[in-house]
């Protein structure tokens, strides 16, 4: 049997793939594009598991296909290097978070490089290089230089809105700003001073500064992301996180919203992506309404999708953080109400929204006036409002809303019906009932009802109809020290930006990485954090950029990263256009995704790009889960009992490493030598073996089933850990890693390397003809592989391949005309092994410049057919016809047959019945 020898071919072709620049992209107008992209990864200190790769290695299959089919393939990879757990590590050991980062991208890379990925790694990126981040200023400061005009519908230049405050006020601006913009003539911006000016203008600026409640981590010292709290907590750490308001700066995404709705329509996702997307957005078409308090000058303004239910309000509920909430509770409910809001206003919006079981609220002691029937409604605070959401108030009408109702019943409040129908658990069902006991709008239905009110509130000037959308500004700061610091110093506390000549603003060294004494981020540790500007010298900005800032625009530096002129060239950012298949995890599906399609759209509004929707199409990738081994300990002893005879026994199950068990057979060596607690060990044992338990559970360190790459490789191959990942199943769902499977691929791959040498362990191709069987074999292959590549099907291709290939094996095929095409077929998938076949064969290039095999129909059509032959409705006989045969032609075959001839014993049959291509049936 031939030696497969996966070691030295693997490292000699991926030496070959750099010395060559096999997969170095250029722009090639003469060929179609396909741009494969990964997202690209956070480099941990504990490197890749198995799991890691799963999405790369359908990319690089996709791409490699690709490649055979004639494209011109642009598949780079980098590292969204800032982050927070690099900067955890340099606050515990004083090292600089820089050093980290290097060493976990080397360990990543080095990983990468052994797996045999198609990467153009002179493209590489890293969000914390300063020749990256620089233009990740440069974008920032774009934003601050523009704001968003609804006539245009797109984005402007900051310098175009003021020469129209200049000649005409802000009066006819249709402009996305700040609420509380006041109205103002020409004259009289004119006359504002230089600060009222800059005060004037963060109203309107894509990127601005503004008091926003955040979730405040003490213990880390920084602002965190919903996405980063859990249950109160932070993810990291698991420290306490209070909600308070801090000055913060902003990009004002909300004004992208409806473009950001409507561009889902153009992308190849998913529609569970898409929904997830199209919730967080948010948008809801309805109106505003504004509550006076009684006894009170202030106001509450509350926005509703359901106006037309009014009459039915019986209470107003506020959010814990709004500043009305303290400001209403009277003396006599000020300890409990603001006993209630010190802790509702911690809890995370995430944790409010998904614990709809837990009814809680205070009444302030206050109350409203409904502006449609005069009545007095209390006010309460209640944690199912949210601030982030609407105004952060909300109208109850507890008869048609569940929460609402649930929260009246609860605290004993009115249910009044205000639709026709019947009541169930405060739903009423549907929404286009008749309104009844609502005053002016009685006997109208919902449509009318709605309008009629809205024609109502603006006459009056109480409200007015309102398109809301759930998304709030992203919070664009964090108050640590590994991001991207942000280009702006402060004059007279407003701020300003640096000058593009002086960029990139480089991360200054600091003697720790945390807050300062005073409460600072750490950048104000740094000596001389200033900018010197023609009329003084001015402090920069101490916060800096949130993780999502580098990875909003990456995709497009790959198409030109090294370019210190422009963030990319726009010629070629023209030529590679949006990523053709972008693979990921759906934790990514709201945040990443939102910000890179506001990103990209504000540069298309800039005139940079050509494209306004980055993705394409795209897949998220399951998760691999671990499979889990356990040993079982007899209680009080360091005796250990196999998995069969365990309930013979007292014991209590133990995690054990995955990687000193085979096929669930434990290494009792390797055991011993696990922990210093193990080294005398004793075992009952199973017919002489330890066998060990398992279950599927997360990849983890703490269960020790944590599988690593490296190991598969060393011991099997890389190729054969890429068409074993891709056999698991289907690329989005979630699978077990079980190392036991491995080795029925790792013998696959040693099948198709014997088809290519013969008994003796030489190359062995014949240049004979092939047989109808063997292109049979091959071009089912072909066929099903073309099909699973348009549907990004991955394991029902390599099950086709085990197919073709045992067939072939069978039927002792060793012709060039099936061989050639077949490496060809194998190599998105295996490549290593398909270069070392292709080279074999006599070609001097890389197999990825071969042109992927032609299906033909013609070999996959039967000529003949194998007929049974029924003699008294019992099979007698098999004949092999060909199909052209005529009735007669075929019932002179099967009575001539010597087997169809002994069973008539001489007789002739009294009926015979032939239906062609199915049977042949006698009676005697």
């Amino acid at each position: 049997m031939a030696e497969y020898n996966f070691r030295e071919i693997e490292q000699k072709w991926q030496g070959y793939w750099k010395e060559k620049g096999t997969f170095k992209a250029e722009v090639d107008t003469h060929r179609p594009k396909f741009y494969s992209l990964d997202m690209f990864p956070y480099p941990s200190g504990a490197g890749l598991h198995v799991g890691h790769p799963l999405g790369y290695i359908a990319s690089d299959i996709v791409s490699r296909f690709k490649m055979l089919k004639g494209f011109n393939v642009l598949h780079p990879m980098g590292y969204d290097s800032f982050g927070l757990p690099a900067e955890q590590y340099a606050i515990q050991t004083g090292q600089h978070p820089a050093i980290t980062t290097e060493q976990n991208i080397t360990r990543y890379t080095e990983q990468l490089k052994n797996i045999g990925f198609a990467f153009d790694w002179d493209r590489e990126v890293r969000t914390s290089d300063p020749s990256y981040y620089k233009w990740t200023q440069w974008i920032f400061m774009q934003l601050f230089n523009s704001y968003y005009d609804h006539d245009a519908d797109k984005a402007l230049s900051i310098s175009s809105l003021i020469s129209r405050f200049e000649k005409e006020g802000n009066a006819n601006v249709k402009a996305v700003c700040d609420e509380d913009t006041p109205t103002f003539s020409a004259a009289e911006w004119n006359a504002f001073s230089e600060k009222e000016k800059q005060e004037m203008l963060l109203k309107y600026r894509l990127t601005f500064l503004a008091e926003t409640t955040v979730n405040w981590c003490p213990a880390l010292g920084t602002v965190l992301s919903n996405d980063e709290v859990k249950d109160g907590f932070s993810e990291r750490g698991g420290h306490p996180v209070e909600r308070k308001k801090m000055m913060q700066w902003s990009m004002r995404i909300t004004a992208y919203a409806d473009r950001l709705l409507q561009g889902l329509e153009k992308v190849d996702w998913s529609e569970p992506i898409k929904e997830m997307q199209r919730n967080w957005i948010g948008k809801s078409i309805g109106a505003e309404v504004l509550f006076d308090v009684k006894g009170s000058n202030k106001k509450i303004k509350v926005f509703t999708t359901r106006v037309d239910t009014i009459f039915g309000v019986t209470y107003l509920a506020l959010a814990p953080e709004s500043d009305l909430a303290a400001e209403l509770v009277t003396d006599d409910q000020r300890e409990t109400a603001e006993a209630y809001i010190q802790v509702a206003k911690n809890r995370s919006e995430r944790e409010r929204m998904s614990d709809v079981k837990t009814i809680s609220g205070a009444f302030t002691g206050s109350f409203a006036i409904n502006p449609f029937n005069g009545e007095e409604i209390q006010i309460w605070v209640a944690d199912y409002v949210l601030a982030g959401y609407g105004t952060g108030a909300v109208m109850a009408v507890p008869a048609h809303d569940e929460r609402d109702y649930n929260f009246a019943k609860h605290f004993d409040l009115e249910i009044r019906q205000v639709i026709e129908g019947s009541m169930e658990n405060g739903s009423f069902p549907g929404k286009g009932g008749l309104i009844i006991n609502s005053g002016f709008i009685s006997g109208l239905y919902m449509k009318e009802a709605m309008q009629k009110c809205i024609e109502f509130l603006e006459e009056k000037g109480i409200g007015k109809g309102k398109i809301q959308f759930r998304m709030r500004d992203a919070i664009f700061t964090r108050q640590r020290y590994w991001g991207e610091p942000l280009p702006v110093y402060f004059k007279e506390g407003l701020p300003y930006l640096i000058e593009e000549k002086d960029l990139p603003l480089v991360l200054p060294e600091v003697d720790k990485y945390l807050p300062t004494e005073d409460g600072e981020p750490p950048l104000g540790r740094a000596k001389d954090w200033t900018y010197k500007t023609a009329d003084g010298e001015y402090p920069l900005e101490l916060s800096t950029m949130p993780g999502w800032a580098g990875s909003s625009w990456y995709f497009f530096r790959y198409m030109d990263p090294k370019n210190d002129a422009v963030f990319a060239d726009k010629a070629k950012t023209d030529y590679w256009g949006a990523v053709d298949l972008y693979i990921g995890g759906s934790e990514h599906a709201t945040g990443h995704l939102l910000y890179s399609r506001f990103w990209t759209k504000f540069l298309y509004d800039l005139g940079v790009v050509s494209i306004d929707e980055p993705f394409q199409k795209m897949i998220n990738q399951g998760m691999i889960q671990g499979r889990s081994n356990f040993v079982y300990r007899l209680k009080g002893s360091n005796t250990f009992v196999s998995y069969g005879l365990k309930d013979q026994y007292d014991t209590s199950a133990m995690h054990v490493d995955v990687n000193i068990v085979h096929n669930d057979h434990l290494n009792l060596e390797k055991f011993k030598a696990w922990r210093p607690d193990l080294a005398d060990a004793e075992f009952i044992l199973e017919d002489g073996k330890y066998l060990c338990g398992s279950e599927v559970e997360k990849m983890s360190k703490s269960k020790y089933n944590v599988v690593n790459p490296d190991d598969i490789i060393e011991r099997y191959g890389a190729d054969t850990l890429r068409l074993y990942e891709m056999f698991l199943g289907p690329l989005e769902q979630f699978k077990p890693w079980n190392t036991n499977g491995i080795d029925g691929v790792y013998k696959f791959l040693r099948k198709v390397w014997n088809l290519y040498h013969n008994a003796a362990g030489e190359f062995a191709v014949s240049d004979e003809k092939a047989s109808k069987e063997e292109l049979k074999a091959l071009h089912k292959a072909i066929k099903k592989m073309e099909e699973d590549m348009a549907n990004y099907s991955f394991n029902t291709s390599v099950s086709s391949f085990m197919i073709c290939v045992n067939e072939l094996t069978a039927l002792k095929c060793n012709k060039r005309e099936v061989l050639e095409p077949l490496a060809v077929l194998i190599s998105p998938y295996a490549p290593h092994i398909s270069e070392e076949l292709w080279s074999l064969l006599g070609h001097s290039g890389s197999i990825t410049t071969a042109n992927f095999p032609e299906f033909k129909e013609e070999y996959l059509v039967e000529s003949n057919f194998e007929y049974p032959v029924m003699i008294n409705g019992k099979m007698r006989a098999k004949l092999d016809l060909p199909l052209t045969l005529s009735i007669p032609e075929i019932e002179k075959a099967a009575l001539a047959d010597a087997s169809v001839q002994k069973w008539l014993e001489g007789k002739a049959p009294k009926k015979v019945i032939i239906v062609p291509g199915k049977i042949v049936n006698l009676v005697v």
